[in-house]
């Protein structure tokens, strides 16, 4: 989706065509006055696209209801607009500073003591989910012989992840647990991007930072800030490995998927495999 399209769905929509773009991605997110209007993609060839967008207005209701400080849902549902689903949500105030770790982990403690909400059913944490159709999308601009190690240790990890036993009780996670998810205001923090919300090992949340310590650059100061904020070092468990190996491997077949049409992505991608094939964990990535 485009942004000539993203502002014809916006008018269509009975909004402002010409508000400000905040962003254009798997969405496109508009500022419209006190509120931001978030349109996804067809829901008609992608009938789940609408269940998502439904569900995240409602783990937002959720959140409020439970106190959790989070972005707020300005309507109950999602408007169907020409097959794409558009959302309306109360505009968070300027930032005062950037987020940093530290602020992440009081708010997934927040989270990760919630019970499963009552009336709204989460999905499963389907993180290797994406993996055969983001190789798909890479197609001949990847070798064969990494696109089949990409699998292999997909079907490895899983294996391995359902046979894990949890530190944490499992329950609602954020399931996107960066950073960049995080909105400081001036009453204190904020969980945004709603999406990802899930219901799985609690572990998962935790395992992106201590990736990001690893792989992305990410200070160890910064980390240790946001363990102790939380709490808890996901890296003394077990089974951290496992859920770290897979995300790694989800991480590389997305990058894939932008390789026919951006070299960069190409490097990058093939950065990622010979990394994982010698296996060294600490060889930087860089986020794409």
């Amino acid at each position: 989706m485009n942004e000539m399209r993203a502002r014809e769905l916006l008018t269509a929509a009975g909004l402002p065509g010409g508000a400000e773009l905040i962003a254009l991605g798997e969405n496109a997110v508009f500022a419209v006055d006190d509120l931001v209007a978030k349109i996804g993609r067809d829901a008609v060839r992608n009938p789940e696209l609408r269940e998502r967008a439904e569900r995240e207005v409602a783990v937002a209701q959720w959140l409020a209801a439970s106190g959790v400080p989070a972005v707020r849902a300005a309507e109950p549902g999602a408007r169907m607009v020409d097959g794409h689903p558009v959302t309306l949500w109360h505009r968070l105030p300027d930032a005062v500073r950037p987020a940093e770790p530290r602020d992440l982990g009081p708010l997934l403690g927040a989270v990760h003591a919630l019970p499963a909400p009552a009336d709204l059913a989460l999905p499963r944490r389907e993180l290797l989910g994406g993996v055969e159709r983001w190789l798909g999308l890479a197609g001949e601009a990847i070798e064969p012989a990494d696109a089949a190690y990409l699998r292999e240790r997909r079907d490895g990890f899983a294996a391995a992840a359902a046979g894990l036993v949890p530190h944490l009780p499992p329950g609602p996670i954020h399931g996107d647990a960066l950073t960049r998810n995080v909105h400081v205001g001036p009453d204190g923090p904020v969980l945004v991007d709603l999406e990802t919300f899930s219901t799985d090992l609690r572990e998962h949340d935790l395992v992106v930072l201590a990736l990001s310590r690893d792989r992305y650059g990410l200070a160890a100061g910064a980390y240790d800030a946001f363990t102790a904020a939380y709490g808890w070092d996901v890296r003394e468990w077990d089974g951290c490995a496992v859920l770290r190996g897979a995300r790694e491997t989800a991480s590389c077949a997305w990058v894939a998927q932008h390789a026919p049409a951006n070299p960069k992505a190409l490097d990058e991608f093939r950065r990622r495999v010979a990394s994982l094939r010698d296996g060294d964990p600490a060889v930087r990535w860089y986020p794409f």
